[in-house]
């Protein structure tokens, strides 16, 4: 598409930002026309999110300028941007947990006021939802709390399509599958091509590939805060798009076929509403949860953690350890540093008599800061100075800096690039190797494929077990619809 800055929805100019030495943004300049949609990839830190903040008016350029359908805005902000119909989903979702579907769609769209306010924003955000996830289940009534991690990307994808009293031009899509299983996930694809052909703009950001390329009109790569690289999607190849973003995308490994252990499971559960399959998990091994999404998989692992460490007294060295998805909400202490965020799970063994050594604590810390590639120059920065996905390291490198044998992983590498889940990947079949075991739920069919042994949900059910060649992406799905086993 030739970039025409007259019509362009939003055209950023030479937009410099810097935090302290770090140039976040460094002369970018970017310009989305109405009827495309943006692929914006890069590796953690690269600098999308700041530019996103830009774009939607929560930060303001230390240098550069914005336009605004050719205009120039000298007062840029966050009411201008919606003002003039800019709206973004953040990795991080934004919903407030104590208020209701129709009380969240109020707080974000201001003009719904007045006498049953509350029967309109209701209408509004189911009408959407509908449109988008047809067959949803999510009442406007519900406690924002109380939805799953993928019902509340659901309903903030919904509640920034909706329009009330401006119509959409642009929407920003951080992330937005990250949390969504592939059912969900196409559902939200084709509604994006969709309101793109009605011409509609969306900037989209991924770190799977496949959408970018699926999806895009046209591709935009980023590298240390500036653009590298902008042409049609139909230009770029997955691994012509890792290559500019400068990292190297190694083939996948050949399965290991692995003999079904005699030994006691270091982790087993019964049936799930005493039907289906029984839960075990051997030394060493690498254990999938797999099917649609919110069907049982991360309950099973909650219900895995707190059977083996519900003691009020915190054992010194556990048996299993805990890497949450949601990162916002079960993840992160978000006025701590990022030092004290990864080192908290093994205080008990860099302390004495109850003081922490702090020299070991530093240690440990940029031991793991360096094997799993965290982007900081100072561990001592908050957490929330990091970008999502080097936060998602900080929780990982908490839980594999313990001595726990067992690693329960949910979907822990949401929003993570691919570069840096490829390294994470082989730490954890080197940790397995040296006998630990991981039970790993992931939305990402290329993870679960990645595990010696997978149990497939069905309505809160295992319906299924799969094992070596058997982990493929077509009995996975076989068995994500099928009835629950006898």
């Amino acid at each position: 598409m030739t970039a025409d800055v007259q019509n362009a929805v939003i055209d950023v100019i030479n937009a410099r930002v810097s935090f302290g030495a770090v140039k976040a943004l460094d002369g970018v300049t970017l310009a989305i026309q109405p009827g495309e949609c943006v692929g914006l990839v890069g590796h953690n830190g690269a600098g999308k999110s700041t530019i996103v903040n830009v774009i939607n008016g929560g930060l303001t350029p230390h240098e550069g300028s914005i336009a605004l359908s050719g205009r120039p805005v000298g007062n840029y902000g966050v009411k201008v941007a919606r003002d003039h119909g800019i709206r973004c989903v953040f990795q991080e979702l934004s919903l407030c947990p104590n208020l209701t579907v129709t009380e969240n769609t109020r707080v974000m769209h201001h003009s719904l006021k007045g006498w049953g306010w509350r029967k309109q924003a209701g209408a509004v955000v189911r009408a959407k939802l509908d449109e988008i996830f047809p067959g949803h289940h999510i009442s406007a009534s519900a406690l924002v709390g109380d939805l799953t991690i993928a019902e509340r990307q659901m309903v903030e994808i919904a509640t920034a399509f909706s329009e009330v009293a401006q119509k959409v031009k642009l929407i920003i899509l951080d992330e937005p599958t990250s949390s969504l299983d592939a059912g969900l996930a196409a559902q939200l694809l084709n509604y994006v091509r969709t309101f793109v052909e009605a011409g509609g703009s969306v900037i989209f950001i991924s770190h799977i590939l496949g959408e970018i390329l699926s999806t895009c009109d046209r591709i935009v790569i980023m590298k240390d805060g500036k653009v590298v690289a902008t042409k049609p999607a139909s230009e770029f190849t997955e691994h012509g798009l890792v290559e500019i973003m400068g990292s190297v995308v190694k083939a996948p490994a050949a399965r290991v076929a692995r003999v079904a252990s005699n030994d006691e499971p270091v982790l087993s559960a019964a049936k799930r509403q005493g039907q289906g399959l029984a839960f075990r998990a051997h030394r060493g091994e690498i254990i999938g949860l797999a099917g649609l999404g919110g069907h049982g998989q991360t309950e099973t692992l909650i219900d895995l953690y707190f059977r083996h460490s519900g003691s009020w007294l915190r054992e010194r060295t556990p048996r299993v350890t805990f890497v949450a998805g949601d990162r916002t909400l079960n993840g992160v202490f978000p006025l701590w540093s990022i030092l004290k965020n990864l080192s908290i799970g093994s205080l008990t063994d860099l302390s004495s008599y109850g003081v922490v050594n702090h020299a070991s604590e530093v240690q440990l810390v940029q031991s793991w800061k360096s094997r799993i590639e965290i982007r900081t120059k100072d561990t001592e920065n908050r957490i929330l100075s990091l970008s999502g996905g080097n936060q998602q390291k900080v929780l990982f490198a908490r839980a594999l800096a313990t001595q726990a044998s067992v690693v329960l992983m949910d979907d822990p590498m949401r929003g993570v690039d691919i570069g840096t889940k490829q390294e994470v990947y082989s730490i954890l079949r080197s940790e397995a190797d040296n006998g630990r075991t991981f039970i790993w739920y992931s939305t990402e069919m290329d993870e679960i494929c990645l595990c010696d042994r997978v149990y497939v949900f069905n309505n809160g059910i295992m319906v299924a077990e799969l094992s070596g060649g058997d982990v493929t992406e077509k009995n996975v799905l076989a068995a994500s619809f099928m009835g629950a086993a006898a």
